[in-house]
């Protein structure tokens, strides 16, 4: 076959493919007034998992299944949006991590609203200024954050989706010589990621220097010959920085964990993660006692890990399954002076 009939092959599933997305957003258009009706969220994770996962299991084509969660993840969101635009709040600016996360799962064409803290997501989430939010929980190097710990803990919202990135680190700079570089920019953490690569380059000793975020970091070893960022490459391109050295972090697995925040509840999808937060009484065994009645319905528990929220000890736990499956409900009942429920999703991971 030659050049052009292959073009031409293609172009007419271009055309056919156009008419099929238009059917399909007809369809979206009528299952979105029949929501409207019942007050039913736009955004079912579950819904679209169970989705994913019956087309990657017929799948018998060239396409992997990462390709197939970005084509169709991209014209679900696509679909939301021409039904209700609904803003999704973010630890900014543009291009950062948790920028990332949130565009994975909602696209490109959603509204989104940076925020510079995560406080400040869940008071625009609770006030409705935006319908979803999306916080980091947990880092493969640096543990579960407190900030999230802690407004989990305040707000009434539930977790309806997580969503995990991989962490990985640009060396960016103006400057083509190395040894001309006297200070660098980045978030305090991100030096402690890098700290082998600056150590191989001999940049452990230049002046290292705090900012609030890995794109102001950017920003400012663009304006500055002498210096230089430790930032995601999608940062160091958004402010026309070049990047001299990729994937610089100590750990080649360095992930970072996010939750979606919303003011719903999840269905049950079969493959489901719960999050709580416990407190329990200062007693000898009360901790054993609480574990036991996991163990005994057969509950896997995929985490425990204590915090201090306002003086006071708590634990924040997850388990494999949904809270409203049956023999999980019991249990919850059983403690539910001692639990907050903070939400039943769709489980992407094991765990970090």
């Amino acid at each position: 076959m030659t050049l052009d009939e292959l073009r031409v092959k293609i172009d007419n599933i271009d055309d056919a493919l156009l008419k099929l997305y238009n059917e399909r957003m007809e369809l979206v258009h009528q299952v979105g007034e029949v929501k409207n009706t019942t007050g039913a969220p736009i955004y079912r994770p579950e819904r679209e998992q169970a989705i994913l996962n019956r087309l990657k299991s017929q799948n018998e084509g060239k396409l992997t299944d990462p390709a197939i969660d970005a084509l169709f993840l991209e014209m679900f969101a696509v679909a939301r949006n021409l039904e209700l635009p609904e803003g999704v709040a973010y630890l900014g600016p543009e291009a950062s991590f948790t920028h990332q996360a949130a565009e994975s799962k909602f696209g490109a064409m959603s509204a989104y609203l940076p925020m510079n803290s995560i406080p400040g997501i869940f008071r625009e989430v609770k006030k409705g200024t935006a319908k979803f939010g999306v916080i980091p929980i947990e880092n493969s190097s640096n543990g579960i954050v407190t900030d999230t710990i802690n407004c989990l803990d305040e707000y009434d919202l539930k977790i309806i989706a997580e969503v995990m990135i991989d962490v990985h680190l640009a060396f960016a700079t103006v400057n083509e010589d190395i040894k001309k570089i006297t200070k660098i920019y980045s978030k305090d953490i991100a030096f402690g990621q890098c700290r082998k690569f600056l150590e191989d380059l001999g940049l452990d000793e230049v002046e290292h220097i705090p900012v609030e975020s890995t794109v102001k970091a950017a920003k400012l070893a663009l304006k500055d010959e002498t210096a230089a960022a430790l930032c995601p490459a999608v940062a160091a391109k958004l402010n026309n920085l070049p990047t001299r050295f990729n994937n610089i972090e100590d750990d080649a697995n360095n992930r970072t964990r996010f939750f979606i925040i919303s003011d719903f509840e999840n269905a049950a999808s079969g493959n489901d993660k719960t999050s709580l937060l416990v407190r329990l009484l200062d007693q000898p065994g009360a901790l054993v006692d609480f574990l036991n009645h996991f163990e005994e319905a057969n509950v896997n528990l995929t985490k425990i890990k204590s915090h201090i929220v306002g003086g006071e000890s708590l634990f924040f736990i997850e388990f494999n399954g949904h809270k409203d499956d049956a023999h999980i409900r019991p249990i919850l009942e059983r403690h539910k002076d001692e639990i907050k429920v903070l939400g039943s999703y769709v489980k992407e991971i094991q765990d970090i």
